[in-house]
């Protein structure tokens, strides 16, 4: 009502035409939200939305009207409008709780609905926000996720599972899902360990039980082709296959053993030690109770992975002694004894490392030690008359003459063939007045080794008036012949017996995947050294040698042959040894022995 005309507004007029405005306005919007409401009743929801817009027009202050109205294009599936009108009831009223979880909500179904039409990356957007309003509950997570795996975005899934089981409390279903993830990135051990963890804490899911048998069949397959790849010879092949069952089962302590075998035929000595060493170590934590057999197969397994990791040993030590490194070759050798004792392989090659460092004690010891496990090894008689020898070249040189007849004699009895060691100790018997025995090694010397000068002297001077040839023809040089050539027939016989018998090696033949591995000393007597099987092209050309060598000593024979008609002295002084200061070096004026590769 507009007051009179001509009268002034007073204050008390106007504050009472705001009022009467205020409810005015609040009784029209109070009408349009109830028109609102009963529109919604009778599904009458375009009708409803503009009663409410109505009412909000008149009061934007009052949440119900923006809750209503956004329930209403829920309804019409208007997710955003409605997502916006739980918004501005958000801000009006942000200690109420239920809003922004219906907010939510809304954001979910949102997503569901783009997801279904395809359109992941908006789908995506929505499950993220509704994630955000309520990061406790894990399904918006897992359309998350679901979205980033329609996109091909494993690595994010990845990365998002990994933060669940990180800050979240661990599930076989996560670990499942993580191994699924894995699976798909071709992680295959990743895929493995979680399938392993999700058994672990439920023993009996069916998901992880079927991927798990997956990736066990796939290595088996991947074993088998590594398998025939060897066979056939070709090793990197072999390699790769071994690695790829390895990825997928990485707990198989027989792929280790395999892979080992293989790297050790491959000279790459260290990647088959770490192998080998696995491969033990798998075998006593096996991924299900060992039970009858199954324990009787693993500890066989555990056996041939010792075998071959003392093998693997041996033969590093074997590239080492070739190169010279004597040192590095001893610790390699001393951890393959630690597994091995009772191996005289393993003791002959060190006993060669210290005799190459010139540690005579140390490889004497060895040496004697292998003859203690194998009494009848020629090989080890044949290395401990030369480490004698080399002793009594010392103890000569030091003036320790009977100290050097004593180990020539020892030389003599592992060696009865040598003549240098027959020459050798005349000269020590002749340093301490035992005549008649330096005549006899003399003879002996002669015997073996016509052409041989350094003697010669030596017995004239013990013989004097006496040729050389009534020295030679008498009985008791007939007699001396006789019996040392029964000695070196015998030595011969014990060599022939071993050679026919063949050497026993660390291990029983290698699996069908191995060939021939190295022997862990020299069988030949003439090379005293770390070495491989001895191939036939290389016996024929030692033979060839040996001939030339034959043929040479013949013509120089024929060659400084005395006259049979000189009947003159033949008395010469014996020529004095030569003392050396260093004891690494032999006397100038005796013999090199030869032979072993153990020559200083």
């Amino acid at each position: 009502m507009n007051p009179p005309t001509g009268c002034a507004e007073t204050p008390a007029m106007k504050k009472k035409l705001e009022m009467n405005g205020e409810r005015i306005i609040k009784e029209k919007a109070e009408q349009h939200f109830e028109a609102g409401v009963g529109a919604m009743s009778e599904s009458h929801f375009d009708k409803a939305v503009s009663c409410f817009s109505k009412a909000i027009l008149l009061q934007s202050h009052q949440t119900e009207f923006y809750v209503q109205r956004a329930e209403t294009y829920l309804q019409l599936c208007d997710f955003q409008s409605a997502a916006l009108d739980y918004k501005h009831a958000c801000s009006l009223e942000p200690q109420t709780e239920a809003y922004p979880q219906r907010l939510a909500f809304i954001y979910y179904l949102q997503g569901q609905c783009l997801f279904d039409l395809g359109k992941f990356l908006e789908a995506l957007e929505s499950f993220t926000k509704a994630a955000e309003l309520k990061p406790s509950f894990q399904p918006y997570h897992m359309r998350s996720l679901a979205c980033l795996t329609a996109l091909g975005h494993y690595s994010d899934c990845l990365r998002l599972v990994s933060n669940w089981l990180e800050t979240d409390s661990q599930s076989a279903d996560l670990f499942t899902l993580r191994a699924r993830l894995h699976h798909q990135l071709n992680q295959m051990t990743l895929c493995y360990h979680d399938l392993r963890s999700a058994i672990r804490l439920k023993p009996s899911c069916p998901e992880a039980q079927a991927l798990l048998r997956r990736l066990k069949d796939a290595a088996e397959d991947s074993h088998q082709a590594a398998v025939d790849k060897a066979l056939k010879g070709e090793l990197s092949d072999a390699l790769g296959k071994i690695n790829t069952a390895l990825e997928y089962n990485p707990n198989k302590a027989q792929y280790y053993l395999f892979r080992g075998i293989l790297y050790r035929r491959l000279k790459d000595f260290t990647a088959a030690i770490e192998d080998l060493v696995l491969a033990v170590e798998f075998c006593g934590v096996a991924e299900d109770p060992p039970q009858g057999d199954l324990q009787d197969n693993s500890e066989d397994l555990e056996e041939d992975a010792q075998t071959q990791l003392v093998l693997t040993y041996n033969d590093f030590a074997i590239q080492c002694f070739s190169q010279g490194l004597y040192s590095e070759a001893i610790m390699l050798l001393n951890k393959a004894i630690e597994k091995q004792r009772g191996a005289s392989e393993l003791f002959i090659n060190r006993g060669d490392c210290f005799f190459k460092q010139c540690e005579w004690t140390f490889a004497l010891a060895d040496y004697q030690q292998a003859e203690e496990m194998d009494p009848g090894n020629t090989a080890i008689w044949l290395r401990l008359a030369i480490i004698h020898n080399t002793l009594g070249l010392h103890s000569y040189q030091d003036k320790k003459y009977q100290e050097a007849a004593d180990k020539f004699s020892v030389a003599v009895k592992y060696n009865p063939g040598a003549v240098q060691y027959y020459e050798n100790r005349a000269k020590a018997y002749s340093k301490v007045a035992k005549m008649e025995e330096a005549k006899m090694d003399a003879i002996r010397v002669l015997i073996l080794e016509p052409t041989n000068e350094q003697v010669v002297p030596l017995l004239l001077s013990l013989l004097p008036g006496c040729t050389l040839t009534d020295i030679m023809s008498c009985a008791m040089a007939q007699s001396v012949k006789t019996h040392l050539m029964a000695k070196i027939q015998a030595f011969k016989l014990a060599v022939s017996k071993v050679s026919r018998i063949g050497r026993m090696a660390l291990t029983k033949e290698e699996s069908q995947s191995q060939t021939s591995s190295q022997k862990l000393h020299a069988e030949d007597g003439s090379e005293q050294k770390m070495k491989e099987y001895i191939t036939p092209g290389e016996v024929q050309q030692k033979l060839v040698n040996r001939k030339q060598q034959l043929n040479q000593a013949v013509k120089r024979a024929l060659q400084q042959r005395q006259s049979l008609h000189y009947n003159g002295p033949r008395l010469a002084p014996v020529h004095p040894v030569r003392e050396e200061s260093s004891s690494q070096e032999r006397p100038y004026v005796w013999k090199k022995f030869g032979g072993f590769g153990l020559n200083c």
